[in-house]
């Protein structure tokens, strides 16, 4: 039987696939909770992002045709709990078929049917979460500059039962990861990262939450680094508690 809210592609993301899986399980236990019939098609790969923000778009385009080909076999709309790999979908690859219109209308018209996880859920019914403790929350840059996502993702912590949010100072700065960047230029990035920490662990907080893994990954290595007792979660691990 098909979920009140209709069926949904889930697009899982490299990382989380290869690093915290968790963040899959629990983004479709928060879609299910809320009505919709998910559905993981086969076959997916990498967004292309990496290739593309290294120069390489001729391997990104041949992972953004794959992409296409995945998820146009099915007209529902897709989701992705990263606003990163969204964002290389919804701008990305209408840039990268900018001189191909056929592909380019395709990369168009999945764009119209593609959200980042905290937007599809800002778009529908209220959520019911319950959780404990005290949350801060950190605002990825491609979530925030790339689809414009501001504001969304603290309402749905705010309504979870139980979780104090709590502000994170300097809260629109980079974290340091960038992908390549933080290989390019690891110093820069290191100082960055260390801003980041010491903003998280100023606001008291039990967990730092964000929408993409990797911004969670480099936080949450700098936190274990430091021996810090602070979380790094996703905000669909956060959601899906009960």
């Amino acid at each position: 039987m098909s979920g009140a809210a209709g069926r949904i592609q889930l697009f899982v993301t490299c990382l989380v696939d290869a690093i915290r899986p968790a963040v899959g399980w629990a983004t479709v236990r928060v879609l299910e909770r809320v009505g919709y019939d998910v559905v993981v098609p086969d076959g997916q790969t990498c967004c292309g992002q990496p290739a593309y923000n290294g120069g390489e778009w001729g391997e990104a385009r041949a992972m953004a045709r794959h992409t296409l080909d995945v998820l146009d076999r099915s007209p529902d709309p897709v989701v992705l709990p990263s606003g990163s790999c969204a964002d290389m979908i919804v701008h990305g690859y209408t840039e990268l078929f900018r001189d191909d219109e056929a592909l380019r209308a395709r990369a168009r018209s999945l764009a119209s049917r593609t959200r980042e996880l905290s937007q599809l859920l800002g778009e529908g019914p209220p959520l019911s979460a319950r959780s404990s403790g005290r949350a801060t929350y950190h605002p990825a840059c491609h979530l925030l500059r790339g689809l414009g996502q501001r504001g969304g993702p603290e309402q749905l912590l705010d309504a979870v039962t139980g979780l104090e949010r709590v502000p994170l100072p300097a809260a629109e700065e980079c974290c340091g990861f960038g992908g390549l960047f933080s290989v390019k230029l690891g110093g820069i990035s290191t100082a960055m990262l260390k801003r980041k920490l010491d903003a998280i662990e100023s606001t008291g907080a039990d967990a730092v939450v964000a929408c993409d893994l990797s911004c969670l990954t480099q936080i949450e290595g700098g936190l274990r680094r430091r021996g810090s007792r602070v979380r790094a979660r996703h905000l669909a691990e956060v959601l899906a508690d009960e």
